[in-house]
C-alpha cells in the first residue's frame, strides 16, 4: 500500500512539474515599444550628404540586376535607363515608388497573441540568421543538423524574451540543399506558434514557403496579410543577382515582407570611410525596396543591413552591425 501511494504521489509530481513546464513555455514577453528618444550619431547636414551621395549613385553609377530580363523591364517601364543588365534611376525614382510601402506593419503569428509590430517605436528580438557551425558540450563544435536547427527553434519558443522564431538557426547540412526549406519551415511551424522566416535560396523554395504557410493561414489570409519575413541580400558592391532577384519577386507578389539587406565588408565592397559606405549601402537598399513596390505596390518591406569593417591585410571583420528599420 505504501509504494503504490508512492508511486502515484510521483506521479503526481511528474505531472505537475510537466505542466509548470508547459506553462512557462508558452509564456512570452510582448515585443518592445521604445518610449526613449533615438541618438543622433550625425548631424543633419551630414545626413542629407550621405542621402544626395546615395541618389547621385543611383543616378550615374546604377545598380547591376543580374539575370533577370523581369526585373529590368519593369525597371524601364517606370522610367529608369537600362543599359544591359545595369539600371540607372532618376533621381528621386526610388523614394517616389518607396511612398506606397508602409511604415509599420503586423506579422501574424500562428498564435494570434504572438503577432509582432514591425517598424515605428517597435523592437522585436529574434534569434541569429545562417550559422554553418553548432558548439554543444555533448559533441563540441560541428555542423549543424536537422536536429539542432529543431532544437534552436524549440529554444527560441521557450525563450520569453524571443518575440520570433527566426529563419536560418543554423544551416541543416544532414539534408540536401534542394529540399532542406521543407524541413525548416516545417520546423518553425511544428516547434514554435511564434513569427518564422522562409526559404530565399531559390525562388520556388521562396514559393513553396510560402504555399506552407498557405496551408497554415489560409490563401486569402496570406495574400491579405504579412505571415513572413525573408532575407533578401544585394550582393554588393552594386548588384543584386538572380537568385535574390527571384525569390524577393516570389515574396513581394505574395504580399509577405522582405528585409532587402545590403551585405557589406566596408574596405572590400564598399569605401573604407563610414559615410561613403552609408551612402552604398542606402543606395542598393533603396534600389532593393523600391522593387518591391514595382511587383506589387503596398506590400511591406523593410531596410535591413549589414555593415562590417574588415582589415585589408589580414581579413577578418573586426567590427559588425545589424539594423532593421522600415522604410
Amino acid at each position: 500500500m505504501s509504494d503504490t501511494k508512492s508511486r502515484a504521489t510521483g506521479r503526481r509530481g511528474r505531472n505537475a512539474r510537466r505542466e509548470a513546464r508547459q506553462h512557462r513555455g508558452s509564456s512570452s514577453i510582448p515585443y518592445i515599444v521604445r518610449n526613449i528618444p533615438v541618438s543622433n550619431l550625425a548631424s543633419d547636414e551630414a545626413l542629407e550628404i550621405i542621402e544626395a551621395n546615395a541618389d547621385q549613385i543611383l543616378e550615374e553609377i546604377g545598380i547591376s540586376f543580374i539575370d533577370d530580363p523581369e526585373s529590368l523591364q519593369l525597371w524601364k517601364e517606370a522610367g529608369a535607363d537600362v543599359k544591359e543588365q545595369r539600371v540607372h534611376f532618376p533621381k528621386g525614382l526610388c523614394r517616389e515608388l518607396l511612398k506606397t510601402a508602409p511604415s509599420e506593419f503586423t506579422q501574424h503569428a500562428r498564435n494570434p497573441s504572438r503577432n509582432v509590430q514591425i517598424g515605428g517605436n517597435n523592437t522585436v528580438f529574434a534569434p541569429v540568421y545562417g550559422p554553418p557551425f553548432v558548439a554543444s558540450l555533448d559533441n563540441g563544435r560541428h555542423y549543424g543538423t536537422l536536429e539542432d536547427f529543431q532544437n534552436f527553434v524549440k529554444l527560441a519558443y521557450m525563450a520569453p524574451s524571443m518575440h520570433h522564431s527566426g529563419g536560418t538557426l543554423c544551416e541543416p547540412v544532414d539534408l540536401p540543399v534542394n529540399k532542406r526549406h521543407f524541413d525548416m519551415v516545417y520546423s518553425h511551424i511544428k516547434y514554435s506558434d511564434k513569427p518564422f522566416m522562409g526559404s530565399v535560396t531559390a525562388p520556388e523554395r521562396a514559393q513553396d514557403s510560402v504555399d506552407m504557410a498557405s496551408l497554415v493561414f489560409g490563401d486569402d489570409f496570406v495574400q491579405n496579410n504579412c505571415v513572413m519575413l525573408n532575407l533578401i541580400n544585394a550582393n554588393s558592391p552594386m548588384t543584386f543577382d538572380a537568385t535574390m532577384l527571384g525569390a524577393l519577386k516570389v515574396y513581394a507578389a505574395n504580399n509577405q515582407a522582405a528585409v532587402v539587406s545590403p551585405f557589406i565588408l566596408s574596405g572590400a565592397m564598399s569605401p573604407v570611410s563610414p559615410a561613403g559606405t552609408l551612402a552604398q549601402l542606402l543606395a542598393e537598399a533603396m534600389a532593393g525596396m523600391a522593387l518591391t513596390q514595382l511587383i506589387k505596390p503596398g506590400t511591406p518591406v523593410v531596410f535591413g543591413t549589414f555593415v562590417s569593417s574588415i582589415s585589408m591585410q589580414s581579413g577578418p571583420n573586426l567590427w559588425n552591425s545589424r539594423k532593421s528599420t522600415c522604410p
